[in-house]
């Protein structure tokens, strides 16, 4: 789009084109634009790869609020509850989180709190056991009171982080969503300042439907950070412009493959680089 281009209404046209198909919505397209076209008047920018290389900046800045590291230590354990709804990959990126957590040093508990599926409690025990940390689990038990024990047996044995995987869930399920809200309920009885950090887990690929997951999942549960899954070059991403410019929550971590180590921070403006190709 860039090579030999004119800056002129045309170019603008196709680039909100473009970003409306990289899922970027309306309104963050609207913001860009305008943004970027602020900024070829300032600089004066005369070739269009001068555009290509403000338009990056543009979005590195529009994401950069988004661009947190996941504090550990303040609290111990630090409680982090993790959410999604099924096929996000949230079972396999709180595996992926526990090996992050664990190179860094940090004594880990989990908790299958998942008990709505059963496949998903086999899953956490070989995620578990790949990594050699200890899991808290009962076979078809009650959520909370899995969550309960979890939260109560992390604080006895010194861990550092107890990590809480609960069923995966669609927004609209309703009884499914006040599960959600009595299991941080019950974990803030088992300790009155958790969860310190609430998560949600949403699949890169889903385009506007990750934005209203992460709307109506911080309605329910008050979002602290999310986890972008499948961004491994197939996954358009721009749905992140939407959510920095609707819903600015932070983003952790970006999936960007399926290995264990496949859980990398998010930057802004590689990101923005990177979805600029």
């Amino acid at each position: 789009m860039f090579v030999n281009a004119k800056i002129d209404e045309e170019l603008y046209e196709e680039l909100e084109s473009a970003l409306l198909m990289a899922d970027t919505g309306v309104k963050a397209t609207e913001y860009l634009l305008d943004d970027l076209r602020g900024r070829v008047k300032r600089q004066m920018a005369t070739d269009a790869s001068q555009v290509k290389a403000l338009l990056a900046e543009t979005v590195a800045d529009l994401l950069k609020p988004l661009e947190k590291p996941l504090v550990i230590g303040q609290f111990t354990p630090t409680v982090i509850m993790v959410a999604g709804v099924n096929g996000a990959g949230k079972t396999t990126s709180i595996g992926k989180l526990t090996k992050h957590l664990a190179d860094e040093g940090a004594s880990v508990l989990l908790a299958a709190a998942d008990t709505f599926r059963a496949a998903a409690r086999e899953q956490l025990l070989v995620w578990a056991d790949r990594n050699t940390v200890e899991i808290v689990s009962q076979e078809g038990g009650d959520p909370s009171a899995v969550s309960f024990d979890a939260v109560n047996a992390g604080k006895a044995r010194g861990k550092d982080v107890v990590l809480v995987d609960t069923a995966g869930r669609l927004p609209t399920q309703l009884h499914l969503m006040d599960e959600l809200k009595k299991i941080k309920r019950v974990v803030t009885k088992a300790d009155g300042t958790a969860p310190h950090e609430v998560l949600l887990v949403i699949d890169g690929n889903t385009g506007q439907n990750a934005l209203a997951q992460v709307k109506a999942f911080d309605e329910t549960l008050g979002l602290t950070g999310l986890v972008v899954t499948k961004l491994d070059g197939t996954a358009k991403g721009g749905v992140l412009c939407a959510i920095a410019r609707e819903r600015p929550i932070p983003v952790y971590f970006i999936g960007v493959g399926e290995k264990l180590e496949d859980l990398e921070t998010f930057n802004a403006r590689e990101f923005a680089q990177a979805l600029l190709g």
